[in-house]
Formats: structure tokens, sequence, C-alpha cells
């Protein structure tokens, strides 16, 4: 693991609009930069970097956070690819914290692995692009499959010469380990009593050109190998076998060159080949992933759901193929996500489609063509189906079954009411059959012994529609103040009665003045009303204010930017971007006034804290009021002192206003 001192120098010496900078062109607006979002398609800019605060907020989908957030939703790394992305960036060196020696040794297993793996990519490249045999075999074959240079080196394509060890005998010069070369699959070793050494080793991929298969961070996992001769003791395609660093079933070929495009288009299409997702890129298409040739899995479409809830399945014209695919389409439904699905003419894939149209016909023709799974189904089968009422029921049972795997009871419902149309069928006998359905899952799993199962239907409740939480409402803003002007000295008021003052009465109050910091006024207000936060992260945020102002006497801003739980850093980021709205207008430039939170400082800590004590004394009156009903005379002398309470706090309010 990456020490905590490494991960602190980290967050010490990157400047976020340096490394937004590098993904987002940004302009200067005042004392921050404003751009276009990365996130959505936008024309004005809603998109806000502070480097003050070493914060950034998009507006435009309510995204934000600090340097590290910003890789983690941007570049899709997770916490620790991030933190060494920053460290390599900045050039700070990366101290390990103290492990077993079972975790070092598993550690340096996968770095080996991934080394060897690199090393790889870089020599199959290079000899596709210099060696006289891979120019003539590897090269002239993706030149006829119509790539061009520049989407030859971005997918990092190569060429494994034909000879038996050349690739293992280069690895074994530049000294690499057998042991990593023969774990990642490159190598095959075999046991040889003729050998000096007893083995023999051979290259995997001998005599095909190469496809590297990278994480979502870019790392290469392993390959795939397309041979070009005829010969049919070989595979067409030939993979590389499972390993430490390489699971085929949880990865999608060209999801680190489309990742970016996937998250901005809301949409992810998915196809079987190689060549269709590189045709696709070529062509614009850049939110294209394949699942390399296997059955599409629940890991696979986890790792698109990280980056949209909408796919468009692509098939060719071959039904065999469809029929033997369409497995897949339940199982994004039972992720909560949306399917569309795509046919391309007979004798057409994605690959040879790509290339016999322009760029603005193809995605026209994406755009036109795609079907919800409903509909596609119904054409695939309904030919089969058509004069025959047993295979018709057969195919809207399994219409049914798909919709059956949707958690979403809306979204069920419109599908139900769609099947009822196209079908022609009663919609009480869809739904008959939904719920026989249903009752059936809820048996198997009572059945099933009790385990975790993230992928399951559940059926949902109905959605109610909250009220705004008043409570919540003014707990948020003392954060606000606290977070942004707790560390200040203010000059406050106090309200002083007289002996014998209405309660209704505000004029004959007198005021006394002291100065106060602004945390410790607004501390000692609430100790005095006994408050405690009904949000649980309001109340994490403030007692470790406190906490804070114990060791330190002032409240450290960056502790919450940075904060492990990434749920408070990104609700302080918001809350810290709030006041940054204005700039995006450029309100100073069209000369509209705004008034900067300090201006106004003494009005916005007393007017919340009075509102505060309303919201609660008026709970306490509803409370009150319930217990009451019995006519309780001591119960209604509380509501009573309560309302006048209520009445002076309101007229203070006024006051104050």
């Amino acid at each position: 693991m990456i020490s905590r001192e490494t991960i602190d120098s980290v967050f010490e010496t990157a400047r976020v609009e340096e490394v937004i900078g590098e993904f987002v062109q940004l302009k200067k607006a005042g004392s921050n930069f404003k751009g276009l979002s990365p996130f959505s398609d936008e024309r004005t800019p809603s998109f806000m970097v502070s480097p003050v605060k070493q914060i950034w907020k998009d507006f435009s989908t309510g995204k934000g956070g600090n340097a590290i957030s910003f890789l983690m939703e941007h570049e899709h790394y997770s916490y620790p690819e991030a933190i060494r992305y920053l460290a390599k960036k900045y050039n700070i060196e990366i101290e390990e914290t103290e492990q077993t020696d079972a975790q070092k040794e598993q550690a340096d297993e996968r770095e080996s692995m991934f080394l060897v793996s690199e090393f790889a990519r870089d020599y199959f490249h290079k000899i596709l692009l210099e060696d006289n045999q891979g120019i003539a075999i590897g090269l002239s074959y993706f030149k006829e499959r119509g790539f061009t240079d520049e989407t030859i080196r971005k997918f990092q394509l190569g060429y494994s010469l034909n000879e038996w060890e050349a690739f293992t005998s280069e690895a074994l010069n530049k000294g690499y380990n057998l042991k990593y070369l023969e774990s990642t699959g490159l190598t095959i070793v075999k046991q040889d009593l003729l050998s000096d050494t007893g083995t023999k080793q051979f290259d995997r991929f001998k005599g095909r050109v190469m496809f590297p298969i990278h994480s979502m961070s870019g790392r290469v996992l392993g390959f795939g190998g397309r041979i070009l001769i005829s010969d049919k003791k070989a595979a067409k395609y030939l993979n590389s076998p499972d390993s430490d660093i390489y699971h085929k079933s949880n990865i999608l070929y060209g999801i680190y060159y489309a990742k970016q495009a996937i998250a901005k288009q809301d949409n992810c299409y998915l196809v079987e080949g190689y060549t269709d997702v590189i045709s696709f890129h070529q062509s614009g298409i850049e939110n294209t992933v394949a699942s390399s040739g296997t059955a599409l899995t629940e890991n696979q479409i986890r790792l698109i759901n990280r980056l949209t809830k909408n796919v468009t399945i692509l098939f060719d014209g071959d039904e065999a193929g469809i029929r033997a695919s369409i497995r897949g389409i339940d199982l994004i439904l039972e992720q909560g996500m949306n399917v569309r699905v795509l046919m391309f003419p007979d004798g057409d894939d994605p690959d040879s489609f790509a290339k016999k149209v322009s760029k603005e016909e193809l995605k026209e023709y994406l755009q036109n063509n795609s079907q919800d799974f409903i509909n596609f189904k119904v054409s695939l089968l309904m030919k089969d189906a058509q004069n025959d009422p047993v295979k018709k029921a057969g195919l809207i049972r399994d219409i049914v079954i798909s919709i059956s795997k949707i958690p979403d009871r809306i979204q069920r419902e419109v599908y139900i009411q769609e099947c009822s149309r196209i079908m022609d069928i009663s919609e009480n006998v869809l739904f008959s059959e939904l719920a026989q359905l249903d009752k059936k899952e809820k048996r198997d799993t009572t059945k099933r012994p009790i385990q975790s199962n993230p992928t399951a239907p559940v059926l949902q409740k109905t959605p109610q529609f909250e009220q705004i939480d008043e409570l919540k409402k003014y707990e948020r803003e003392i954060i606000k103040i606290l977070l942004l002007y707790g560390n200040n000295e203010v000059e406050f008021e106090n309200f002083i009665a007289g002996e014998e003052v209405d309660d209704n009465e505000v004029t004959p109050l007198k005021k006394e003045y002291f100065k106060n910091v602004v945390s410790n006024e607004i501390y000692l207000n609430l100790q005095e009303d006994e408050v405690e936060f009904t949000d649980e992260n309001f109340k994490q945020i403030y007692y470790e204010i406190i906490h804070q102002l114990n060791q330190n006497k002032s409240i450290l801003v960056d502790a919450f930017i940075n904060h492990s739980n990434t749920e408070i850093a990104n609700l302080v980021t918001n809350i810290l971007m709030d006041d940054e709205k204005h700039t995006l207008s450029d309100w100073g430039r069209k000369e509209i006034s705004v008034k900067q939170g300090e201006d106004v400082l003494l009005k916005a800590v007393l007017d919340v804290i009075f509102n505060l004590r309303r919201v609660l004394i008026g709970k306490k009156i509803d409370s009150f009021q319930l217990e009451a009903k019995n006519n309780s005379i001591e119960l209604l002398e509380e509501v009573n002192n309560y309302n006048k309470l209520k009445v002076l706090i309101s007229n203070r309010l006024g006051r104050v206003i």
C-alpha cells in the first residue's frame, strides 16, 4: 500500500488547475478558471476550477472535488492509480507501507507480469513497423483492413514473427525472467529431456498480428493474436490465457480508449471483435468496446455500468450468431441498465459496414436503426412464430421474462404496455405472467442459501417525493459558514431585555456588542440549545471541525476536501463552490453587483442560528400538541410558552433581516 506520507505529499504538491488543464481548456475568470464540461456536451462553460480552494465543480452534472477525484471521474482511475499518476507527474517518490513477505511477493509477481506485458507490446509494435517480415506481412494486413498509421499507433498494434523463439529469446536477452514470460502466457514452456535445461520454450503468438488488451487505466493485461496463414490446426484468433493480471471475462477490448467518449456520450456501443472496435474508432465512433468473441459476462457489464447506463448492442446479419448472443440482453437489463439493439444488413459486420459508408452515414445509420429489445426480439423471432400460436405464446413469454429482469417498476410497466401493443395481447395477461415470474423468483430466492448477490433483480418501492427539509437546509448553512468563515473574527450583537418587556415587543430591547470568532459563536449557541445535527454527513463534518478547533485552534478546510470519505469530500466541494456560479456568467463585467459572504457575515450567522432555533421550536410545539390531545393542562402550558418563544425569535429574526 502507498504510505500516508506519499499521499500527503501528493496532495500538498499537486495543483488542481495544472492537472485539469491537461484535459480541459481553461480560461481565467477572476481568481478562478472556467471551461466547457468534460462530462457533458455543452456550448457555454459550466465547469469551474478554484486554484485558491484547490477544488473544481461541474455545474452541469453536479460533480466536483479535488485533483484526485477529477482523475477518478474523468480517467476512471482507482484511488491508488490516481495517486500514482500524480506522483509520477510531480516526480514524487512513492513509499510503500510495510507489507508481509507474502504481500510483497504477490505485488512483485503482478508488477513483473505487467512489465513483461508492456515490453511485449513495445516489441511487437516495433517489429510491425521496422522489421522486414513485420512490414511485409503484419503491416500490409492492417493496411488492407483500411487502418491508418495514426490508428495503428493509437491501438499499439503489432506483429509476432513467424519463428519459434524470436520474442522469447529477445525478452530473455533483455533480462526478463522466463517465469513471467510463462505466467503471462507469452511463452509456452514444455518438458524436453533432450535439452540441457530439461525444458524447451516457444512463442505462443508465433506468426500472428497482435492486439494488446488494456485495463481501464491503460496497463497491458494480455494480447489477442490473429493468424494470417491458412492452417486448419491453428485457431484463427488466440488470446492470452487467464493469469493473475488477465481474466478474459472481466475485461472489454478498447475500454481504455473508449471510456471518456462513453461517459460523455452517455452510451456504449458493444461489438464482438477487435477490428470492429478499431474501425468504429477510426470512423469517429469512439464510445465502442468489444466482448472479444466471448459471451457477455456480468463483470463486463459492470465495467460499462461505471461509465453509462445505456448500451447499444451491434449485431451483424448472421441470425444464428444473434440467437446465441441474445442472453446478454437479459444480463444487461438485470443490472438496471437500458439496452438497445442494432442489426447490420446481411453479410455486414460493424467493421465492414464502417468501411463501406462515410462517417456521417455511419452515425446516421446508428442513430436511426437502433431498436429497444422488445422490437428487436419480435423482429428476430416473429418470422418463425407468425402462423404458430404455440411459438407466438413462447415468444411473448420470452419477452416477459426479459422484462422481469428490470429492477425499475416504472420501466417494467412501460415495456409491458409496449409489448401489449406490438403483440396485440391484453396488458392484464402480461402483468399476470409477470407476477407469476416474480413469485417464482421469490420462491427460488428463499430456497437458495443466503448470500450477497448484487445482480439479483430487486422490486424497488415507488420513490416518494420528499418535502424540503428546513432543518437540513440550516444544518448545511451552518457547515458552509464554518468552512468558509469559521476562522474569521466578527463583532456580534446581543439583545438585552429590560425587566418588564412584552414578548411581542422588540423596540425596548437593548444591544451589546462583543467580538468573537465565528466558529466559537456558533459552537456556543449550538451547545446552549443542545442542538444535535440530524444529517449524518453534516454531523460528522461538525464533530471533525470541533476536533480541529480543539487541536489547532482553527479549521483546516483541506482536510475535508481531501477526506477519505468521498461522499464528504464531494459534499464539502459543492458547498465551497456554491458562491462561484456568478463567475460563470461574468456578472461583474455586466455591472451586476454580487454581495460577498464576508460583507454580510454577521447577518448570515445570526440568521442561521435564529432560523435553526425557530425550526426546532416548531418541531417541539408539534410534538407537544400531539401529546396534549388528552387535554393535559401542563402540556398545553408548555405549548403556550414555546409559542411565545417562537414569536420572540421571529421578531428578532425580523430585526436581523
